[in-house]
Protein backbone atom coordinates (compact mmCIF):
# COMPACT_ATOMS: atom_id res chain seq x y z
CA UNK A 1 0.00 0.00 0.00
CA UNK A 2 2.84 2.24 0.58
CA UNK A 3 4.13 1.80 -3.11
CA UNK A 4 1.27 2.60 -4.21
CA UNK A 5 0.80 6.07 -1.67
CA UNK A 6 4.40 6.91 -2.75
CA UNK A 7 4.44 6.32 -6.93
CA UNK A 8 0.67 8.18 -7.19
CA UNK A 9 1.96 10.95 -5.13
CA UNK A 10 5.04 10.94 -7.62
CA UNK A 11 3.09 10.96 -10.51
CA UNK A 12 1.00 14.28 -9.13
CA UNK A 13 3.86 15.92 -8.05
CA UNK A 14 4.94 15.22 -11.83
CA UNK A 15 1.52 16.54 -12.87
CA UNK A 16 1.79 19.57 -10.73
CA UNK A 17 5.63 20.10 -12.12
CA UNK A 18 4.41 20.10 -16.11
CA UNK A 19 1.98 22.77 -15.03
CA UNK A 20 4.45 25.05 -13.58
CA UNK A 21 7.30 24.20 -16.27
CA UNK A 22 4.76 25.05 -19.08
CA UNK A 23 3.79 28.30 -17.57
CA UNK A 24 7.24 29.29 -16.80
CA UNK A 25 7.82 28.32 -20.50
CA UNK A 26 4.52 30.23 -22.09
CA UNK A 27 3.75 32.64 -19.25
CA UNK A 28 -0.20 31.09 -18.99
CA UNK A 29 -1.36 28.96 -16.55
CA UNK A 30 -3.25 26.13 -17.79
CA UNK A 31 -3.91 23.35 -15.66
CA UNK A 32 -5.22 20.51 -18.44
CA UNK A 33 -2.29 20.86 -20.79
CA UNK A 34 0.13 18.18 -19.81
CA UNK A 35 -3.21 16.22 -20.16
CA UNK A 36 -3.75 17.10 -23.51
CA UNK A 37 -0.11 17.02 -24.65
CA UNK A 38 0.19 13.26 -22.89
CA UNK A 39 -2.64 12.38 -25.32
CA UNK A 40 -1.56 14.02 -28.58
CA UNK A 41 1.31 12.26 -28.23
CA UNK A 42 -0.36 8.75 -27.24
CA UNK A 43 -2.20 9.61 -30.30
CA UNK A 44 0.94 9.77 -32.82
CA UNK A 45 3.10 7.41 -34.44
CA UNK A 46 5.94 6.35 -33.01
CA UNK A 47 8.87 6.40 -35.60
CA UNK A 48 11.72 4.62 -35.11
CA UNK A 49 15.15 5.68 -36.70
CA UNK A 50 16.34 3.35 -39.82
CA UNK A 51 19.77 2.80 -38.63
CA UNK A 52 19.48 3.22 -35.15
CA UNK A 53 20.77 0.72 -31.90
CA UNK A 54 17.65 -0.53 -31.30
CA UNK A 55 18.33 -1.98 -27.69
CA UNK A 56 19.75 1.82 -26.67
CA UNK A 57 16.88 4.00 -28.34
CA UNK A 58 14.03 1.36 -26.33
CA UNK A 59 15.28 1.05 -23.44
CA UNK A 60 16.64 4.74 -22.31
CA UNK A 61 13.44 6.48 -21.83
CA UNK A 62 12.71 3.92 -19.47
CA UNK A 63 16.03 3.37 -17.71
CA UNK A 64 15.76 6.67 -17.18
CA UNK A 65 11.96 6.85 -15.29
CA UNK A 66 13.49 3.74 -13.19
CA UNK A 67 16.24 5.98 -12.13
CA UNK A 68 13.73 9.14 -11.03
CA UNK A 69 11.74 6.53 -9.11
CA UNK A 70 14.59 4.47 -7.58
CA UNK A 71 15.98 7.92 -6.33
CA UNK A 72 12.76 8.85 -4.63
CA UNK A 73 12.02 5.33 -3.35
CA UNK A 74 14.13 5.67 -0.48
CA UNK A 75 12.89 9.53 -0.28
CA UNK A 76 10.48 10.25 3.20
CA UNK A 77 7.33 12.05 2.63
CA UNK A 78 6.37 11.05 6.37
CA UNK A 79 8.17 9.17 9.17
CA UNK A 80 6.64 6.03 8.00
CA UNK A 81 5.47 6.74 4.07
CA UNK A 82 8.65 5.87 2.35
CA UNK A 83 8.72 2.53 0.00
CA UNK A 84 12.47 1.69 1.05
CA UNK A 85 14.22 2.97 4.29
CA UNK A 86 17.47 1.96 3.07
CA UNK A 87 20.79 2.15 6.08
CA UNK A 88 22.32 3.46 3.01
CA UNK A 89 19.50 5.60 1.73
CA UNK A 90 21.91 8.54 1.19
CA UNK A 91 24.49 6.73 -1.01
CA UNK A 92 21.48 4.69 -2.56
CA UNK A 93 19.91 8.11 -3.94
CA UNK A 94 23.63 9.47 -5.15
CA UNK A 95 23.72 5.74 -7.38
CA UNK A 96 20.46 6.07 -8.71
CA UNK A 97 21.01 9.28 -9.99
CA UNK A 98 24.59 7.96 -11.60
CA UNK A 99 22.19 6.62 -13.85
CA UNK A 100 20.61 9.25 -15.09
CA UNK A 101 23.95 9.63 -17.26
CA UNK A 102 23.68 6.20 -18.74
CA UNK A 103 19.99 6.70 -19.77
CA UNK A 104 21.06 9.69 -21.88
CA UNK A 105 24.37 8.57 -23.48
CA UNK A 106 22.00 6.02 -24.17
CA UNK A 107 19.20 8.26 -25.70
CA UNK A 108 21.76 9.86 -27.85
CA UNK A 109 23.50 7.01 -29.22
CA UNK A 110 20.66 5.09 -29.64
CA UNK A 111 18.99 6.91 -32.82
CA UNK A 112 22.53 7.50 -34.71
CA UNK A 113 21.82 10.93 -35.24
CA UNK A 114 24.06 13.95 -34.77
CA UNK A 115 21.74 15.95 -32.90
CA UNK A 116 21.01 13.49 -30.54
CA UNK A 117 24.22 12.48 -30.14
CA UNK A 118 25.80 15.83 -29.51
CA UNK A 119 22.80 16.38 -26.13
CA UNK A 120 23.83 12.91 -25.29
CA UNK A 121 27.85 13.78 -25.14
CA UNK A 122 26.74 17.55 -23.65
CA UNK A 123 25.15 15.93 -20.47
CA UNK A 124 28.29 13.78 -20.06
CA UNK A 125 30.43 16.72 -20.13
CA UNK A 126 27.73 18.23 -17.52
CA UNK A 127 28.43 15.13 -15.57
CA UNK A 128 31.39 15.65 -14.78
CA UNK A 129 31.24 19.05 -13.14
CA UNK A 130 28.36 18.29 -11.07
CA UNK A 131 28.46 14.67 -9.84
CA UNK A 132 30.71 15.89 -7.26
CA UNK A 133 28.91 18.43 -6.22
CA UNK A 134 25.88 16.13 -5.01
CA UNK A 135 28.38 14.00 -3.65
CA UNK A 136 30.36 16.34 -1.41
CA UNK A 137 26.88 18.28 -0.18
CA UNK A 138 25.40 14.81 1.09
CA UNK A 139 28.65 13.99 2.88
CA UNK A 140 27.93 17.14 5.13
CA UNK A 141 24.64 16.48 5.73
CA UNK A 142 25.50 12.65 6.45
CA UNK A 143 28.18 14.02 8.75
CA UNK A 144 25.65 15.86 11.01
CA UNK A 145 23.18 13.50 11.29
CA UNK A 146 25.83 10.76 11.74
CA UNK A 147 23.89 8.56 9.70
CA UNK A 148 22.88 7.22 6.06
CA UNK A 149 18.92 6.72 6.52
CA UNK A 150 16.61 9.94 5.04
CA UNK A 151 14.50 9.58 7.95
CA UNK A 152 17.59 10.07 10.08
CA UNK A 153 18.60 13.11 8.43
CA UNK A 154 15.18 14.92 8.83
CA UNK A 155 15.15 14.07 12.25
CA UNK A 156 18.40 15.70 12.56
CA UNK A 157 16.97 18.94 11.34
CA UNK A 158 13.92 19.31 14.18
CA UNK A 159 16.33 21.76 16.02
CA UNK A 160 17.51 23.87 13.09
CA UNK A 161 17.31 23.16 9.06
CA UNK A 162 20.46 22.27 7.06
CA UNK A 163 19.50 24.97 4.96
CA UNK A 164 20.54 27.34 7.94
CA UNK A 165 22.99 25.01 9.42
CA UNK A 166 24.83 24.41 6.16
CA UNK A 167 23.83 27.19 3.60
CA UNK A 168 26.77 26.79 1.71
CA UNK A 169 25.64 23.01 0.59
CA UNK A 170 22.44 23.81 0.25
CA UNK A 171 23.42 26.56 -2.61
CA UNK A 172 26.16 24.20 -4.17
CA UNK A 173 23.34 21.04 -3.84
CA UNK A 174 20.11 23.14 -5.65
CA UNK A 175 22.74 24.56 -8.55
CA UNK A 176 24.48 20.34 -9.20
CA UNK A 177 20.36 19.18 -8.95
CA UNK A 178 19.79 21.61 -11.45
CA UNK A 179 22.42 20.33 -13.65
CA UNK A 180 21.49 16.74 -12.83
CA UNK A 181 17.84 17.40 -13.92
CA UNK A 182 19.14 19.74 -17.14
CA UNK A 183 16.93 22.44 -16.63
CA UNK A 184 17.92 25.56 -17.89
CA UNK A 185 20.63 27.28 -17.35
CA UNK A 186 21.55 23.81 -17.69
CA UNK A 187 19.47 22.27 -20.52
CA UNK A 188 22.11 21.42 -23.11
CA UNK A 189 21.57 18.35 -23.69
CA UNK A 190 17.99 19.38 -24.89
CA UNK A 191 18.78 23.05 -26.20
CA UNK A 192 15.95 23.03 -28.09
CA UNK A 193 16.67 26.54 -30.14
CA UNK A 194 19.81 24.77 -31.01
CA UNK A 195 19.81 20.82 -31.64
CA UNK A 196 15.83 20.65 -32.07
CA UNK A 197 15.45 18.94 -28.91
CA UNK A 198 18.66 17.57 -28.65
CA UNK A 199 18.68 13.75 -26.39
CA UNK A 200 14.59 14.11 -27.48
CA UNK A 201 15.05 14.74 -31.49
CA UNK A 202 14.74 11.27 -32.92
CA UNK A 203 12.02 10.32 -29.97
CA UNK A 204 8.39 10.65 -31.18
CA UNK A 205 4.76 9.22 -30.08
CA UNK A 206 4.80 7.08 -26.89
CA UNK A 207 8.22 6.71 -26.62
CA UNK A 208 8.33 10.32 -26.36
CA UNK A 209 5.87 10.52 -23.98
CA UNK A 210 7.68 8.08 -21.99
CA UNK A 211 11.15 10.18 -21.70
CA UNK A 212 9.34 13.51 -20.95
CA UNK A 213 7.19 11.83 -18.11
CA UNK A 214 10.57 10.42 -17.38
CA UNK A 215 12.28 13.50 -16.72
CA UNK A 216 9.27 15.38 -15.04
CA UNK A 217 9.81 12.91 -12.15
CA UNK A 218 13.23 12.92 -12.51
CA UNK A 219 12.22 17.17 -11.61
CA UNK A 220 10.63 16.03 -8.72
CA UNK A 221 13.03 13.39 -7.41
CA UNK A 222 16.07 16.55 -7.36
CA UNK A 223 13.20 18.36 -5.38
CA UNK A 224 12.14 15.97 -3.16
CA UNK A 225 15.75 14.88 -2.16
CA UNK A 226 16.34 18.70 -1.75
CA UNK A 227 13.72 18.99 0.85
CA UNK A 228 14.86 16.44 2.82
CA UNK A 229 18.53 17.13 2.57
CA UNK A 230 17.98 20.52 3.60
CA UNK A 231 14.71 21.63 3.89
CA UNK A 232 13.78 19.25 7.24
CA UNK A 233 11.40 16.70 4.78
CA UNK A 234 8.15 16.27 6.66
CA UNK A 235 8.86 18.97 9.39
CA UNK A 236 6.61 21.88 9.96
CA UNK A 237 3.65 23.14 12.83
CA UNK A 238 -0.83 22.64 12.12
CA UNK A 239 -0.23 20.90 8.34
CA UNK A 240 0.36 17.16 8.64
CA UNK A 241 3.82 15.40 7.75
CA UNK A 242 2.84 14.79 3.85
CA UNK A 243 1.37 17.80 3.42
CA UNK A 244 4.42 19.88 4.39
CA UNK A 245 6.92 17.23 2.43
CA UNK A 246 4.78 18.00 -0.96
CA UNK A 247 4.97 21.66 -0.46
CA UNK A 248 8.43 21.72 0.18
CA UNK A 249 9.33 19.77 -2.53
CA UNK A 250 7.03 22.14 -5.30
CA UNK A 251 8.32 25.41 -4.02
CA UNK A 252 12.09 23.80 -4.66
CA UNK A 253 10.62 22.86 -7.92
CA UNK A 254 9.05 25.89 -8.91
CA UNK A 255 12.58 27.84 -7.83
CA UNK A 256 14.30 25.67 -9.81
CA UNK A 257 12.04 26.16 -12.78
CA UNK A 258 11.64 29.68 -12.11
CA UNK A 259 15.29 30.65 -11.65
CA UNK A 260 16.94 28.84 -14.58
CA UNK A 261 14.44 30.47 -16.93
CA UNK A 262 16.05 33.77 -15.78
CA UNK A 263 19.82 32.49 -16.18
CA UNK A 264 21.57 32.67 -19.79
CA UNK A 265 22.51 29.39 -21.05
CA UNK A 266 26.00 27.54 -19.87
CA UNK A 267 28.03 25.85 -21.99
CA UNK A 268 29.48 22.86 -20.57
CA UNK A 269 33.03 23.67 -21.05
CA UNK A 270 32.06 26.96 -18.72
CA UNK A 271 30.03 25.02 -16.30
CA UNK A 272 32.92 22.27 -15.96
CA UNK A 273 35.77 24.71 -15.09
CA UNK A 274 32.76 26.88 -12.49
CA UNK A 275 32.52 23.13 -10.58
CA UNK A 276 36.11 22.10 -10.52
CA UNK A 277 38.04 25.57 -9.74
CA UNK A 278 35.35 26.86 -7.58
CA UNK A 279 32.69 24.68 -6.20
CA UNK A 280 34.27 21.74 -5.24
CA UNK A 281 36.56 24.00 -2.93
CA UNK A 282 33.95 25.81 -1.36
CA UNK A 283 32.00 21.81 -0.94
CA UNK A 284 35.27 21.11 0.75
CA UNK A 285 34.90 24.09 2.56
CA UNK A 286 31.48 23.19 3.62
CA UNK A 287 32.70 20.04 5.26
CA UNK A 288 35.37 21.37 7.22
CA UNK A 289 32.70 23.65 8.44
CA UNK A 290 30.09 20.89 9.33
CA UNK A 291 32.47 18.84 10.85
CA UNK A 292 33.89 21.69 13.22
CA UNK A 293 30.15 22.74 13.64
CA UNK A 294 29.48 19.09 15.05
CA UNK A 295 32.48 19.20 17.03
CA UNK A 296 31.77 22.57 18.69
CA UNK A 297 27.79 22.06 18.94
CA UNK A 298 26.98 18.46 18.84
Amino acid sequence: MTTVIVLAALLSGAYMIAILEAWTRSGRLRPAAPLFAAMALLGRESIVPRKSDRIFFEVAPVLLLVAAVLAAAVLPLTPTLVIANLATGALFVNAAFAYVLVALIMAGWGPNGAYAMIGGWRFLGQLIGYSMLIVMPITAVVMRAESLVTTAIVVSQAGVWNIVYQPLGFVLFFIAAMALAFLPPFDLPLAAGELAGGVQAEYAGWRLAVLRLARTVLIVAVAQATTVFYLGGWLGPILPPWAWSAVKTLLVAAAMLGIGRCLPRMREADFLAWCWKLGIPLALLNIFIVGVLVLVLP
